[in-house]
């Protein structure tokens, strides 16, 4: 049997690396310019290594009755984690991604290929400029998980962004973002303002930690119109190896505090993270 072998390449924007996972038969690990990206493990797409996108997985799996198809959109790619998992546990998905990267992306196809008749489109544009072309009312769930480098891009963060993401979003949809800062939090208070000014429900699913101000990290964003299943949310983040808080109703505006909402005018990255961070090794 030949061992799998680690790949480099020189993508759109920076250097992509492909990592066999010791422990796991077929599994992946994709960095870029040596920041974690995504874990995909071939025979197993419903396994979510990373504790923020096993969060993502959770809201995902909530959003709607197990199994039940859905229309999702995604705003960046990496190696496809996040639609192989609905691929997988909501067969008969309908899917689309976006992906700036386009090198990124022949990397990935190259070397995971996505499941057989997983309905995945994929698409080579700017998030922003590609979410303003798409059309009204088409998406159940929208997943912006966009990072220019280690921070999401200003353009991704204002309110007329905000407002389109709800455009495409049908009247039951939900919005989800994977954030990241570190107290005093400004980004991430700035960005529940923003999405208030649009969104009648929000919630943050954080570890203990960062929302204690300890260290930076993840935090996941969810919007939505309608109530969203806390309960469960918050049952299925406890028993993670992580466990994270799910945070919403009057201690989430407490912790949102004076905020202003952002205007594209004056809209800017998030945080860059410590050295380290995100590192692996």
């Amino acid at each position: 049997m030949i061992e799998p072998i680690p790949v480099s390449r020189d993508v759109d924007h920076g250097t992509a690396k492909l990592m066999p996972d010791v422990d796991r038969k077929r599994a992946w690990l994709l960095t870029v310019d040596g920041a974690p990206q995504s874990y995909v493990d071939l025979d197993e797409p419903a396994y979510l290594e990373f504790e923020y996108v096993r969060r993502l997985g959770h809201v995902l799996d909530t959003v709607a009755d197990p199994g039940r198809p859905l229309d999702v959109l995604h705003l960046g790619g990496g190696a496809l984690t996040l639609p192989r998992y609905v691929a997988a546990t909501r067969p008969g998905s309908r899917q689309q991604v976006v992906e700036m990267d386009q090198g990124l992306l022949d990397l990935v196809m190259e070397h995971l290929p996505l499941p057989a008749g997983a309905d995945i489109a994929l698409h080579t544009a700017d998030a922003r400029a590609w979410l303003e072309s798409a059309p009204t009312n088409s998406a159940d769930v929208l997943v912006a998980d966009v990072f220019g480098g280690s921070r999401v891009p200003a353009h991704l963060t204002s309110v007329t962004y905000a407002r389109e993401a709800d455009r495409v979003l049908r009247e039951d949809g939900v919005y989800l973002a994977n954030l990241a800062d570190a107290t005093p939090f400004t980004f991430l208070r700035s960005q529940l303002a923003t999405f208030a000014t649009v969104f009648e429900e929000l919630v943050l699913i954080a570890e203990p930690a960062v929302l204690r101000g300890r260290r930076f990290g993840n935090a996941v964003l969810i919007a939505a119109h309608h109530p969203v299943n806390t309960t469960a949310l918050t049952r299925l983040t406890a028993a993670d190896a992580f466990p994270a808080r799910v945070e919403h109703g009057p201690a989430l505006r407490d912790f949102t505090g004076g905020a202003r909402p952002v205007r594209d005018e004056e809209a800017v990255p998030s945080p860059e993270p410590p050295e380290g961070a995100f590192g692996i090794g």
